[in-house]
Order: C-alpha cells, then structure tokens, then sequence
C-alpha cells in the first residue's frame, strides 16, 4: 500500500508520536519540530520565494529542509563538495532569490549578491501563516565535470518509493552514509521523517570509524550507503560496533562480493540494493541476494514502474522520475514516451539483468569495448580484494590498455602473489582484451563525495607494482 502523499514535511511531522533527528554533534525532536524554526523571524519572509540551501553541516540542512518544503517555492540544495566557483551560475539558473546557510560570514562563498539568511539555534516558532506551496526540490546531478545539471523533482515523485511501516514493526532507526543534499542521502532522510522513527546524519569528513560507532550508540537499524561506503566500511575495525536488520546498497553496481560480504558480516539482516537516480528517481529494490535483479523485472511492474532496455540501455518510467532539468538550454530529461534513458548499460544472462557500466565509461581497447564495472567485479571476488577500480590507460598501439588498482586486506600471501592470483581469474573469466596488462595495489582509493568511487583520480599511496 503507498504512502498517502504529505502536503509537506512538516505537515507529515504534526502529531509525530516520536523519534529524533540526530547529528554528530545536535539532535532535535520530530514531534518538536513543526512549531521550531532555525530560521528565526527571516523565516517567512521566504515563503513564495526560490532558496539555496548551502550548509556546512548536513543538520542544518535537515533543518532548513523541515522548516522551507510547503514555504518556499523552490529549494536549490548544494552538497558540501561543490565547488563554489560553480555557485554564481547555479544560483543564475535557478532564479535563486535568497540563500540559508550556516556559515560564518568571513566562510561564505560569493552567493551572487542574494540576500542571506542565517541558520541559527533551534526555538519555538508559531506555525507559518502562508498558505502550502508545492515546493520544487531541485537536485544538483554528481559525477559530472563543470557545472552540474539541476534536476528538478516534487515532493510526491521523492516519496513515491516509501512504504508504510508494518503494523507492529519497531520504529526503525535510518541513517546513510551519504550526504542528504545528494538523491541517495535525501531518499534516506525522507524515510526517517515519514517512517515513524528516528534518523542518524552523518557529517562531512566523519571518520569511518567514528561514524559506525555513533551508529550503534544511537541504534541505527536501517543503513544505506554505496558498494564503496560499504567496502570502507567492511575494512574497518568499527565494523560490529552496530547490528543493522536492514542493509542498502545503491549509488553503485552491487556486485555479489559486497553482497555476500555483508551478509557475512550481518548474518540476520536483510541485505538490499536498490536501483535509483537523481534524473530516474527510486527505480525498484533486489532482496534475493544476489546481483543484478531478475529479467522478469523489465516491463510494467504493479508499483507503477515500468523498465525497458533500448540499445542495451535500462531506462524508466514512473511517477518517481525528475520532472525535468533546469535552467535555459538544458538537455530534454524525458523522451517522448515518458522514459529517462539511464545510460547504465544491462546485459541478460541466464535470465537475469545485469550491469555492466556506463555508457560514457567504455574504454576502447583496439576497437573492442570493455566495461570497467565488469572487470572489477570478477577482481572483487578474490577473497584479499577489499575494493578495485578499472581503468584505461593510453596505448600507442591498441588506444588504450586497462589497468587495475586494488586494496587488499593485510592478510595471507604477499601482495605480489595475490595481483598474480587475481590476473589468472581474470584470464579464466573474461576476454583477453579485457584482462588488465596492469594490476598495482594501493592502500586506498579515493571516493567522491557522492561516494563513488572516483574514476579518473590517482590511487595515493600506491604501494607496489604487480
């Protein structure tokens, strides 16, 4: 059964029974909130109006988002790790009329001459006296190099996906890696607020450990992150200091190493990855264990999501879907049939879809094309393997030749014996053009902050060639 539609965030929190927004170094009450403001007495004088929400600490953000979704006509929201020479443009795009952040004033970057209002402590706040709006959430796409795209959703497409908690469920306890500002983070917050329990933020820069260690002390029982958030997380001598039920995995192509990871790692939770994106929205979500998600999937489903494979490309319809980009001369989102194409390529075997990368990823190795995705899951399955990225490097000869760069445990063999193991499967497994000429192994690689990992950045520090 869907979710009744909320008129807006705070809307849905009147009447909250319980539960707590909790930061690393704040926390608030849902059933307090409606009637609070951070804003102070600049809070009405946004109603109607298009904001940028431009904080330091993903709470305040939280924050603002309660406080501004029924208020204010548009809600531009900035990730911590935009640059912001990007900012004057975005804020020129959107039709940006004011900014709320937590900076100080000698922090803040040029906001292109917007009136600023500053966030502040918590305080009781009567109810706003304008009418609800349909607030536009407008989403800034990652992964991207120059200027991002803006993505442009409603609040009911964000909750289409959120379910009813089951009678007699405990309230759940959500949190994510990710940062709220980004689609996979903010579908999380979405069903903190909405799901009757409580919600764990992390914050910018948190230490893995530290993290996973606040998580269990506030009981965190639903966590989402990336393949990558989780293979940082499985490496981590924190990793048992929170017993999840439920484990999520998006963001990433969920190969059958990480999931089978978790599952050894959290024997009595349910480990699920979903399929979603900031253009595409909440796709559907794989529970059986294992990777890439059942033929039987593509066509019209009875959530309402249709899928479909054109050119080897998975594309969607649904009401989850953005509405459309922003800002003049942006790209058309929506084809004439209703679909976003995703540009995340699927091949079928056996009867089950799987992924095999992007379409803008292919490295051209003499005219035959490999999929760094694909490479790295048969390397993710060797057991020293914590995390690998596939990439291409320039050839004279064939365009390019690929590359691997792994993290291994400190386990077992010398480094030099396992990269031998992991070409030998590689050879057994995939075509010659696609064994990598080059296995070196670091001691971490870099992840975006989208939590990605980050293809095109060297690995630091590399450790030894192979």
């Amino acid at each position: 059964m869907p979710r009744p539609e909320p008129a807006s965030l705070r809307a849905a929190l009147l009447g909250a029974a319980g539960g707590r927004l909790a930061g690393r170094d704040a926390e608030a009450s849902f059933a307090a909130l409606p009637r609070q403001s951070a804003l102070g007495g600049a809070r009405d004088g946004l109603a109607g109006r298009a904001v940028l929400i431009a904080t330091a600490d993903p709470f305040a953000a939280a924050l603002a988002l309660i406080d501004l979704d029924g208020l204010a006509r548009r809600l531009l929201l900035a990730p911590p790790d935009l640059d912001p020479a990007h900012l004057p443009v975005l804020i020129d795009r959107a039709g940006i009329e004011a900014v709320v952040t937590d900076l100080d004033p000698a922090a803040r970057p040029d906001f292109a001459g917007r009136p600023v209002v500053a966030i502040g402590p918590l305080a009781e706040a009567p109810l706003p006296a304008a009418a609800p709006v349909a607030t536009e959430w407008v989403l800034l796409t990652s992964g991207t190099t120059g200027v991002p795209k803006m993505v442009v959703h409603d609040l009911a497409g964000l909750t289409g996906a959120i379910r009813p908690r089951e009678a007699g469920a405990p309230p759940p306890v959500w949190s994510t890696f990710y940062d709220i500002r980004r689609y996979g983070g903010l579908q999380i917050f979405l069903r903190g607020v909405l799901g009757g329990g409580s919600l764990v933020l992390a914050a910018k820069d948190e230490p893995v450990a530290e993290f996973l260690r606040r998580l269990g002390r506030h009981g965190a029982s639903h966590v989402s992150g990336t393949p990558s958030h989780w293979r940082r997380a499985l490496m981590s001598p924190a990793l048992h200091a929170f017993a999840p039920s439920y484990v999520r995995l998006s963001g990433e192509i969920a190969d059958q190493a990480v999931l089978d990871a978790l599952k050894g790692a959290f024997p009595a939770a349910s480990i699920g990855h979903a399929y979603a994106s900031t253009e595409a929205g909440v796709g559907f979500e794989v529970t059986d264990g294992s990777e890439g998600f059942p033929e039987s999937f593509l066509g019209l489903r009875e959530d309402g999501v249709e899928l479909r494979l054109r050119d080897g490309s998975l594309r969607i319809r649904s009401g989850r879907t953005a509405r459309t980009y922003l800002g003049e001369g942006a790209p058309v989102l929506i084809d004439d049939e209703g679909f976003v194409d995703t540009g995340d390529m699927i091949e079928i075997r056996d009867g089950r879809c799987h992924f095999v990368g992007r379409r803008g990823g292919i490295i051209n190795v003499g005219g035959l094309k490999v999929h760094p995705e694909e490479v790295e899951a048969v390397i993710n399955r060797h057991p020293r393997v914590r995390m690998s990225l596939v990439e291409g490097r320039r050839n004279p000869i064939t365009g390019a030749l690929v590359t691997a760069t792994v993290v291994l445990d400190e386990a077992g063999a010398a480094p030099e014996a396992v990269t031998a193991e992991i070409l030998t499967a590689c050879r057994a497994a995939l075509p010659a053009h696609k064994v990598p000429a080059l296995v070196r192994v670091a001691e971490v690689l870099a992840v975006t902050g989208a939590g990605k990992l980050a293809r095109g950045a060297a690995p630091r520090p590399e450790m030894r060639h192979a």
